[in-house]
Order: C-alpha cells, then sequence, then structure tokens
C-alpha cells in the first residue's frame, strides 16, 4: 500500500518541498535499495524534482509558467481551471527516485516539490516504496 501525504497549499499557484516527508516514508518502509514512486492524484497539480538550495528557483520557474499560460486566455474549460490543467500535463503527475541504504539518491541540490496550479487545496500525494 502505497502512504500518503497531506498538503496544504496557501497560494494559487505554489511550489512545496517534500522532500523531508518522503524521505521519512523512505526510511521507515526498511526497504534498503530499490525505487521511490512519489505519485500526484489531481490534475491541477503536479511534482517534480529540482533545487531546494535556492527558494528563488521555485519562484522563478512558477513565475515563467504564468507567463507562459496566464490564466486569461479565453479557453473554452467551464470550471475555469484550465491553465492549471495545462502547467499539471506540462509538469507530470509522479516522479520516481532511486533508494539506497534507505535514502533517497538525489543530487546535493536537488529535492522533490509539490507543484499546486488550482489553489489553495487540501491536497494528498502518494508514496510508493519498492525493492529491487
Amino acid at each position: 500500500m502505497p502512504e500518503t501525504i497531506y498538503v496544504n497549499s496557501t497560494r494559487k499557484t505554489q511550489f512545496i518541498d517534500i522532500t523531508a516527508q518522503v524521505e521519512e516514508i523512505v526510511r521507515k518502509s526498511n526497504i534498503e535499495n530499490g525505487l521511490c514512486l512519489v505519485y500526484v492524484p489531481h490534475t491541477t497539480a503536479a511534482v517534480t524534482i529540482n533545487e531546494n538550495a535556492d527558494p528563488s528557483v521555485p519562484e522563478d520557474i512558477l513565475n515563467i509558467l504564468n507567463q507562459v499560460i496566464p490564466w486569461e486566455a479565453g479557453y473554452k474549460h467551464l470550471e475555469g481551471n484550465s491553465p492549471a490543467h495545462i502547467k499539471a500535463s506540462l509538469i507530470g503527475s509522479s516522479v520516481q527516485v532511486m533508494v539506497e541504504k534507505l535514502h533517497l539518491v538525489l543530487g546535493t541540490w536537488q529535492g522533490i516539490f509539490f507543484c499546486e496550479f488550482d489553489g489553495p487545496r487540501h491536497r494528498k500525494v502518494f508514496v510508493k516504496v519498492m525493492g529491487i
């Protein structure tokens, strides 16, 4: 069974660092070596791996996404959140990370981010650790 991380976003678009929560699930899994799947079951949210050392990096990514995919552009979707659907499709709903010695194998500056594109909302992220 996958573990669940609950995320509460506070802004319309936001990157939330969930690395520590994912790492804790990996540690508790007792799976020494394998893969960790992080999956977002929402059509207006995503997950990505990027730099988590400098908070301006996720801010820059969101800034450009919001410029390229503006909220007002004559979208046809009646719910009014087409830009969130487009951003989520571009970023993606899952990432996989190698696990070695009960730890995520991430680069020095890398972190795992939940990407909110239609907030603020209460969201879920599923994490599954698999041994190989």
